[in-house]
């Protein structure tokens, strides 16, 4: 196989096509993804989003690099590389990962424009971020680049060597849905939506249970004229690391604290 420093995927004497490693693309999707989920987070828990403007320049640096350079030098998928090396490579098309990365990039850049420049929140980076992570996270899980099938619906010469064999003509046939298998989708639903229900009766008891038992005592201290319970002081005192990293009222919440 032949590598320039200027080149996108891997020139392979047995396709048709340049190529990459799906493999390592879908760590490197892993990798995105699990990063950009901690920031989204950070943002949607915390109101913190310095580490979600960190992220978006890191993402916008490493798909330039993809995209612009050689997809060998963008330390997601070097690391992604590194982590399946032992590993046999599963080569697919290259062209229509292309194209996939183009709208990752052109995201970010309107997040890094939104965000980094402007600091603006809002619902239109919400639905930005949503869209980028689903993008990853069906890529690193399920195999399935969504870029890619936007590729084949807009252009004329159609992706070769996708992941799974999903481009040959006819396609690979897929074995249906077992009734054994079905009959078990069935029962796990109906058992979620009863743990589901069980969950929120116990945790709805509990929480009333806890809320009468601190009233009363609040109230018996009042009456008394004595100050409130120094153990339950002592419980709701928020630790320093909470309030370092600005979750003092999230903690509180958590614990059941006023």
């Amino acid at each position: 196989m032949s590598n320039t420093v200027f080149q996108f995927g891997l020139n392979h004497p047995d396709y048709p096509v340049r190529v990459l490693n799906e493999r390592a693309v879908r760590a490197g999707a892993g990798i995105l993804f699990f990063a950009g989920l901690v920031a989204f987070m950070n943002a949607w828990l915390v109101g913190n989003y310095a580490p979600t403007r960190l992220f978006v320049l890191v993402f916008l640096i490493d798909f330039g690099l993809r995209i612009f350079v050689n997809p060998q030098y963008s330390p997601s998928l070097i690391i992604g590389q590194w982590a399946v090396r032992k590993q046999s490579p599963e080569y697919v098309g290259a062209p229509q990962k292309r194209f996939a990365w183009v709208i990752g990039f052109v995201l970010a850049l309107v997040m890094s424009y939104r965000m980094v420049l402007n600091h603006s929140v809002g619902p239109i980076n919400l639905l930005i971020c949503s869209v980028c992570l689903t993008l990853m996270f069906f890529e690193a899980v399920f195999g399935i680049c969504i870029g890619c099938k936007l590729y084949n619906a807009l252009n004329k010469d159609k992706a070769q060597l996708c992941p799974g064999g999903v481009c040959q003509t006819p396609a690979v046939a897929v074995p249906s849905l077992a009734l054994g298998q079905a009959i078990v989708l069935l029962v796990f639903a109906g058992l979620t939506v009863t743990l589901a229900q069980f969950v929120d009766r116990a945790g709805g008891s509990a929480g009333a249970s806890l809320a009468t038992r601190k009233s009363d005592s609040t109230l018996s201290g009042v009456a008394a004229g004595q100050p409130k319970d120094p153990a339950e002081i002592e419980r709701c005192k928020v630790p320093e690391f909470a309030k370092a990293m600005g979750h003092e009222a999230k903690w509180k919440l958590h614990n059941n604290c006023p």
